[in-house]
This record gives C-alpha cells, sequence and structure tokens, in this order.
C-alpha cells in the first residue's frame, strides 16, 4: 500500500475507534502519525485563535514546552503567510527565506525544509498544518497532497470545536447598518435566513475508489437531473414571460451546468478519490481548492462564477449524501449569502424568500441577473452582514438606497413599514398608467424604453408597457455561456428579440467585451486601467471576424424587419466609419436584408464631442451611455467605492455637455437618447427632459416610476427654472439640491 493511502487508512482506523467525534484532544496524535508516516521529523498544528493570531497547539518534533507558548499574527512568519494567502508553502531552505520568524522555545533551528499548508473551510483559515525535515529538499507532488489532505480532514475536526459566528455577547443583540451595493430595487421587512456556504462532508475517508467513483457518477447525473427540472418544471414565471422565453432562463443556468460537466474538474475529484478520500470529501476538497483560487482572482465576472461553483458542489454533495437542505423559510424571510448561484438562488425563490443579501454579489453576476428578473430585491457587497446575524432575526432590506439593517430599532423600522405602504400604493397606481403614452403635463411626448441583455428580460416589455428596447447588450448571453456564440445561435437570440418587441424599435449595441467583463476564449489583457483598454468596438475592430460574425447575425435576425445597429466605446468618427464599413460590407451580402437599416453610436468618451460635425454626417442615432461617461468625464473610475457618488450626474459639467448634444443633433435631425441607471432614477429623469432629451432608456424597474412623474410636470414651468439655476450654478458640485428642492415644491413623485 502506498504511503498517501496507508496513512489514510491509518487515520480511518484513529477516528473509528473514537467513541465520540474527533476532538482537539487527537490533534497531538493526528501530529504524531503524519510524522511517522510521511518519514518527517516535525509535524505541528497552529490553530487560528478569537484574534489576528495563530498558536501552536500540537507536535510532533518540536519541544514539547513551546505548546501553548508559540504565537504567530496572521502574515508574521512563515506560518503566518501560509494563512495569511492560504497558498501551499514547499520550501526547501525555509530559515533564508525573507519572511522566516525565528521562535527560540521551539527549537526549529536545526530543521531546514518546511511544507505548510493552511487548513481552511467554507473559505476561513482556521489553522496551518506544517512539516519539516533536517535534510534540505522540496517535498514531492504526492506528499503535498497527502498533507493537503490531511488539513481538510483537521479543517472538519476543528470546525466540529468552533463556531461560525463572529459575534457573541452584547454585539450579537445590537442594531447594524450595512452600506450595500443595489441588485434589485424594492424594500422587505422580514427575519433572517442563513445561507451555509461550509462543503462539509459526513463521511470523509473511503477504503473502495471503484465505489467512491460511481457514487460520484451516480450523483453528478441525478444533479444534472434536478437542474433540467429547474429549468422546465420550477423555475418560476417572469411577468409576462411567453414559452419562447424559456429558452432564455436556460442562458444562465447552462453556464452554470458547464462546470460541473468540465472534464478537468470532474477528473481531479476522481484522483481524490483515487488518493483514499470519499466521493463528498473528494468534491469538498477540489471545490475549495478551486474556491480559494477563484477568490483571489481581480476580475469581478470570474469572482462571480465563485457562486456557480459553490452552488453545484453544494448540490453533489447533497445527492452523494441523500440529504438536502431542510431549512425552514418564514413568511417574508430575507436569505442572507456570503455567494449564491443562480440554481440556488431558484430554489430558494420558489421555497419563499421575498429578498436576498449576497456578500459577493455584483449587478453582473447571475444570481443578480435573475434576482432582477424575478423582482425580488437584492443587494451585494454587504461585507460581514452573515457572520453578523443570527437565524430569525429582524432586519431591512432597502433595495432603493442600497441598506440593510439587523435588528433595526423600532423608530427605523416603522419609517420603513410606512415606506413600503407608500411604494404599494404607488405601484396600484402604476398599474392604471402602464399602457398610457408618457407625456408630460404639458403635452410633451416622451419615449421610455427598456435596457435589457437576455431573453428572460424580454417579458418586461408588457409589464411595464415600454416603448422599444433602447438598449439590448449582446455580450450577456454570451457571458453567460461562457462562450461567444456562432452566427446561427446569435441570430436566433437576435429573432426572438425582435419577435418579442412585435415591431417596437430595439437597439443592439455589439459586443461590449473587456475590461471587467471576460472575453470568452482569450484571456484577460495584464492592463492597468482596463476599462479605458482593450474593450468594446476596440476589440471588434482588431478582431473584424468577430465582428463581421455578430453584424451577420444581427442582419439575418432582421431579414425583412427595421434592423438598429449601435457601437459602443467610439472615440473618433474615423473608428465608426470602419465599423460601419463593416456592417454595410456584411450588409451587401445578407439576402434578405433588414426592410431599414439604422445605423448609431454610443456616446461614451467625451473626445467626441469635438468630433460632432462629422460624426453628425455619418450616424443616424446617438445614445448616451451615462456610467461610462461619467468615469470618462471626471477621470473617476465606476468601481472605486472611495468614488462613488463624488461626482454627481446633474452637476453644470454634464449638464453643459447634455445640453450642447441636444443642441446639435436637432439641428442636424439626429436622434438622440440617454440610457443607463441615471435615466431610470426620476429626478434625473426630469433633468434630462428639462434639457430636451425625449428618448430615455433604462432598466424595467424606472419605468413605471418615470412616466408616472413626467406625467405631473409642467415643462413650460421646470426649463425656465433650470436656466436659471445653471447660470447661477459656476463652480457648483451638483445642482441637484434645488431641482430636488423644486420638484418637492411642485409635488413631484421623485
Amino acid at each position: 500500500m502506498s504511503t498517501p493511502r496507508r496513512l489514510l487508512a491509518r487515520l480511518r482506523t484513529l477516528m473509528a475507534n473514537r467513541e465520540q467525534p474527533p476532538a482537539a484532544a487527537d490533534l497531538p496524535a493526528l501530529a504524531r502519525l503524519v510524522a511517522s508516516e510521511l518519514v518527517s521529523e516535525v509535524c505541528s498544528v497552529y490553530v487560528a485563535g478569537a484574534g489576528e493570531d495563530l498558536q501552536l497547539v500540537a507536535t510532533e518534533g518540536l519541544r514539547q514546552e513551546a505548546v501553548g507558548r508559540t504565537r504567530l499574527r496572521v502574515g508574521e512568519g512563515l506560518v503566518g503567510l501560509c494563512a495569511a494567502t492560504g497558498e501551499t508553502l514547499n520550501l526547501p531552505d525555509a530559515q533564508n527565506h525573507p519572511a522566516f520568524a525565528y521562535r527560540p522555545e521551539t527549537g526549529e533551528d536545526a530543521f531546514a525544509s518546511l511544507l505548510a499548508v493552511a487548513v481552511r473551510r467554507a473559505g476561513r483559515t482556521l489553522g496551518v498544518l506544517v512539516v519539516q525535515n533536517r535534510t534540505p529538499r522540496r517535498y514531492d507532488p504526492d506528499e503535498v497532497e497527502v498533507v493537503e489532505t490531511v488539513a481538510m480532514l483537521l479543517a472538519e475536526l476543528l470546525a466540529s470545536g468552533q463556531s461560525e459566528r463572529a459575534e457573541t455577547g452584547l454585539a450579537a443583540t445590537l442594531p447594524r447598518r450595512f452600506n450595500a451595493v443595489a441588485l434589485a430595487p424594492g424594500i422587505v421587512i422580514g427575519p433572517v435566513v442563513l445561507h451555509s456556504t461550509g462543503l462539509a462532508p459526513s463521511r470523509l475517508l473511503a477504503d473502495d475508489p471503484d465505489r467512491e467513483r460511481a457514487r460520484l457518477e451516480e450523483a453528478w447525473q441525478a444533479m444534472q437531473r434536478g437542474i433540467d427540472r429547474l429549468i422546465n418544471d420550477q423555475l418560476p414565471d417572469v411577468a409576462g414571460k411567453k414559452a419562447a422565453d424559456a429558452h432564455a432562463s436556460r442562458e444562465i443556468l447552462e453556464a452554470y451546468r458547464l462546470i460541473a460537466a468540465d472534464a478537468g474538474w470532474l477528473k481531479r475529484v476522481n484522483e481524490a478519490i483515487q488518493g483514499g478520500l470519499s466521493a463528498e470529501a473528494a468534491v469538498a476538497r477540489v471545490a475549495g481548492e478551486l474556491r480559494d483560487r477563484m477568490r483571489r482572482i481581480t476580475d469581478p465576472y470570474l469572482r462571480e462564477r465563485l457562486g456557480d461553483l459553490e452552488d453545484m458542489a453544494a448540490r453533489l454533495l447533497a445527492n452523494l449524501d441523500g440529504a438536502q437542505n431542510q431549512i425552514t423559510v418564514p413568511s417574508g424571510a430575507i436569505l442572507l449569502a456570503r455567494r449564491l448561484g443562480p440554481a440556488e438562488l431558484l430554489d430558494w425563490h420558489a421555497r419563499g424568500i421575498a429578498g436576498v443579501v449576497i456578500e459577493e454579489g455584483s449587478p453582473s453576476g447571475h444570481a443578480a441577473i435573475l434576482a432582477r428578473a424575478l423582482g425580488i430585491p437584492a443587494l451585494g457587497g454587504a461585507r460581514g452582514v452573515v457572520e453578523s446575524a443570527d437565524p430569525g432575526d429582524d432586519a431591512v432590506l432597502d433595495g432603493d438606497d442600497g441598506l440593510i439593517f439587523l435588528r433595526p430599532e423600532q423608530e427605523l423600522r416603522v419609517g420603513y413599514v410606512h415606506a413600503i405602504e407608500v411604494l404599494t400604493e404607488r405601484q396600484a397606481g402604476y398599474a392604471a398608467i402602464r399602457d398610457k403614452p408618457s407625456v408630460t403635463l404639458d403635452g410633451t411626448q416622451v419615449r421610455l424604453m427598456l435596457n435589457v441583455g437576455l431573453a428572460m428580460e424580454l417579458g418586461q416589455l408588457a409589464a411595464t408597457g415600454a416603448e422599444g428596447i433602447g438598449l439590448f447588450r449582446t455580450e450577456i448571453a454570451m457571458l453567460a455561456r461562457g462562450e461567444v456564440l456562432d452566427t446561427p445561435e446569435q441570430s436566433a437570440v437576435y429573432g426572438r428579440v425582435l419577435d418579442a418587441a412585435r415591431g417596437r424599435p430595439v437597439l443592439f449595441r455589439t459586443l461590449d467585451l473587456g475590461g471587467d467583463k471576460l472575453l470568452p476564449g482569450l484571456p484577460p489583457p495584464e492592463e492597468e486601467n482596463p476599462a479605458m483598454g482593450w474593450r468594446s468596438l476596440r476589440i471588434g475592430l482588431d478582431r473584424p471576424a468577430l465582428l463581421r460574425r455578430q453584424l451577420r447575425a444581427l442582419l439575418l435576425a432582421g431579414g425583412g424587419r427595421n434592423l438598429s445597429v449601435m457601437f459602443p466605446m467610439v472615440a473618433t468618427v474615423a473608428e465608426f466609419r470602419a465599423a460601419k464599413a463593416l456592417l454595410m460590407a456584411e450588409a451587401a451580402r445578407v439576402r434578405p436584408g433588414p426592410s431599414a437599416l439604422q445605423i448609431g453610436t454610443m456616446l461614451e468618451i467625451p473626445a467626441l464631442m469635438w468630433q460632432l460635425p462629422a460624426l453628425l454626417r455619418e450616424t443616424d442615432f446617438i445614445s448616451v451611455g451615462t456610467n461610462d461617461l461619467m468615469q470618462f468625464l471626471f477621470a473617476a473610475d465606476r468601481g472605486s467605492p472611495q468614488l462613488a457618488g463624488r461626482y454627481d450626474v446633474l452637476s453644470p459639467p454634464v449638464l453643459d455637455l447634455l445640453s450642447e448634444l441636444v443642441a446639435r443633433t436637432n439641428e442636424a435631425g439626429v436622434s438622440l437618447s440617454i440610457c443607463g441607471e441615471a435615466a431610470s432614477r426620476p429626478l434625473e429623469a426630469l433633468t434630462f427632459v428639462g434639457l430636451g432629451v425625449t428618448n430615455l432608456s433604462m432598466p424595467a424597474y424606472g419605468i413605471l416610476p418615470t412616466k408616472a412623474m413626467l406625467a405631473r410636470v409642467d415643462l413650460a414651468r421646470f426649463r425656465p427654472f433650470l436656466a436659471t439655476i445653471r447660470r447661477s450654478a459656476a463652480g457648483a458640485a451638483s445642482l441637484r439640491e434645488p431641482i430636488t428642492t423644486w420638484a418637492r415644491e411642485h409635488d413631484l413623485p421623485i
């Protein structure tokens, strides 16, 4: 029998011979066993304490008087470095490493080589397992693997004696407020339900690898069948969803399924089984390795796949253990999760949650997209909220302002109850105006359109009464699938969008990949400023085959119908001409072609403002992308928390730019629209319309509130006021306050 399998067999015997579950008292025996089987002169166990320190709690080979005395801060010494990074250290000459910290009481100066492995569970570092030898050498892969396996077993042992909760005592009863990122709007008051991300297999070791591989295959097949049921039977209805949109719901879930079906992932699980682990322990180990690796990735889209991974691993474990999540969901509950995959969100939604907070969630994540489509108020980025909550704690989720309150004070709770009552009344009023035209009190027509990126969101056209789609983000479906679709697949997607629009206008934005959106099939470029780097149209012009494939798909979908195509991230008229030439070249080849073809540009880069005469001769329409325009105009990274809210879209320079753009497009007879989150906020929408912009495109939740506000505005009274405050605003950072005051004085629902 090989050393790894013999060691695991002896560990299995050690655990099986106990009358009670393993406990900290087993640590010295574990250290002796590992040292003897690996022919290692030292094996030591360090455990993370309540603070930022690691304590030596068991050793074989170092001085026993050091146990309980030797402590290292996280990040201090090699043990602290291993704990801080989660990375395995394999060093033939440890004492000459720059991070080495000598502790004389241990007597470790005689040992040269060191192998340190972090003991981690559910993303938390519980300790460090260390082996050492006098002879300088690098430990071979088999030895590293067996120590990593023992570390996984040790994690379960340590976790059995530790609480996952960081807060205790008085702190656990006090009200807490967390700032967050709004993922989906709405307000919810209800009890907390905690989503566990701890992948804790009930059985760790096994002596029949063939049987375990068979169990893995059976569980994997059962998991796939479960996903099929979610897609075909259990996917909750989205407002206005038609049968054709059921295919669109798969766009997100298929990306999730690809993780489980990946041959590399399954191969690694089978290798762990061959090493002596049970199927469930092998799944937990490989998922943990991938989780730790993905947590170090800075790309937000890649990091969002972590929720998909943990979702899948938890489902596999549930099928292997024959157990399912039996947590009772009380009425109106708010789910708190560190990470959440899309299929799991559907499960929780079907069980009745009213809101969700995802600590590591972002607006581009699969779960966030589904939450918006399903109408579930959702927040992301509320770090620490899971550890601060107990199941059943009262909470308030404010998906409009990006706030979550735990154990709120009575006065605040009453205030939110009143806010919900007001919103409920407003929603009833919104239903009455849904199918009415959007027009101001003085008769100005304003076209309100939708921003969408998935076919499953198309039901919002009917639900909101929008006049069309002002921005269809063509890259979202590809990001969800994890690959660039071929021409027939793309054409089918675009055709479904045009079918759902039923003759209403649809503005298709070509691929906006790169930056913070992973380009499928290509490694992300190393750029210091990716938002201003190789992305969007720049990729399309450098990879013309990629862009032409998409343009051909759009033209095929638009055969016999009106088609509008716009290019993002245009910095020069020359770039727009080059992209337009590619589109016209494809149009000459496609039959039947669109009955009418409109070609436009996004205006996100301020440089275009100094090229307007030439641009307006080339383009049929311009759509202002407020998010990118703001970050480029003010040199303020939109993803930087330190700059969030520092620069206002209602500031004089932005309003001056938009006013100039309105005048120039009106003179040229070119259509102008504003799209983005800013257009969905009634106060900003009021200002844009006051400047003369009569086409706004926004997320679905902004359509009806904006329409209700506009119906009560007399622009003949507002425009002179706006002009006056703009003239007197020299040096002002924002005009938000006076505009807000005017709106409230005129009883506008902002």
